[in-house]
């Protein structure tokens, strides 16, 4: 399993020079910026292509899929990073510059709710969870647990997550709404912040890419209606719908790969590569 938790893997700038095998220039290089969620993935992906050929650079940075978008439009990376898709209008600035954006699905995730393990609550409806991100509900006994006033968390406003979240839990799958998180819950600048700040707070409850799960935390079983089934995040349960926080990830690309990049998603969708998506937690597509 790859550590997470080592140096370099937190989602600040990481450096990994890996190649592809063919006579490489300068300008060769790859940048891969955008989602927190899928940085950890994609150093991951960087190491064991650098087993193979190690003459080309690649750089992955994180800082959320907002920030790997507004890159590749600006034309400072190869390749955004995404835990959710362009929106038209990110679309159309691409193209007022052009680039003609090619969106390519390169793993599933579901995104986890978790508290600390010393809570007892173990399960909340999608109403619950509304209730609690948006503020009307404050108080742990009011879903179950024991008294305490509730911790909200969640990543700020440039990331994938933050936004998927808003719109399929708060909005109700709708993409614009009045609805928002409370004005008390605390926007953490990444998901293994998240899974901090849960692991020492026993009122705090957070959600991130099940690809940052560990014994520090306790998922919660989530269902959609509160009489419907509730499930956790799981390779099976994303796979088969079950899961219903559920997204596909994606690399987009300025227009249809060539060279090392195209070289870079074959290793991506290959059967190594899809292999690297199981032990980093995350689904494969294939």
């Amino acid at each position: 399993m790859f550590d997470r938790r080592g140096k370099g893997l937190i989602g600040a700038l990481a450096l990994f020079v890996v190649g592809t095998g063919i006579a490489l220039g300068a300008e060769e290089s790859v940048q891969i910026k955008g989602s927190d969620t899928m940085v950890n993935l994609g150093q991951a992906w960087a190491e064991a292509f650098m087993k193979k050929n190690p003459r080309a650079s690649i750089s992955v940075t994180g800082g959320g899929s907002g920030t790997g978008i507004a890159s590749l439009i600006n034309g400072t990376c190869h390749i955004a990073q995404c835990s959710r898709s362009m929106k038209p209008a990110e679309i159309d600035q691409a193209k007022a510059k052009g680039i003609d954006p090619k969106q390519h699905i390169v793993a599933l995730d579901g995104i986890a709710v978790v508290v600390n393990p010393k809570n007892p609550v173990s399960r909340l409806s999608f109403e619950e969870l509304r209730g609690i991100f948006m503020g009307s509900i404050t108080d742990w006994k009011q879903v179950g647990g024991r008294p305490g006033r509730i911790v909200v968390l969640s990543r700020e406003v440039n990331s994938g997550t933050h936004i998927y979240f808003k719109e399929h839990i708060l909005r109700r799958g709708k993409e614009k709404g009045p609805e928002e998180y409370a004005p008390s819950a605390l926007l953490l600048p990444s998901s293994q912040a998240i899974a901090d700040e849960v692991a020492k707070n026993v009122n705090a409850i957070g959600y991130y890419g099940m690809g940052y799960i560990s014994p520090q935390q306790k998922v919660i079983a989530v269902a959609k209606e509160e009489q419907g089934r509730y499930v956790k995040p799981s390779l099976e349960s994303v796979r088969k719908g079950q899961y219903p926080i559920s997204r596909p990830l994606f690399w987009y690309t300025k227009g249809e790969p060539k060279g090392i990049v195209k070289e870079l998603l074959g290793f991506v969708l290959s059967k190594e590569g899809q292999e690297i998506v199981v032990q980093m937690d995350f689904v494969p597509v294939k």
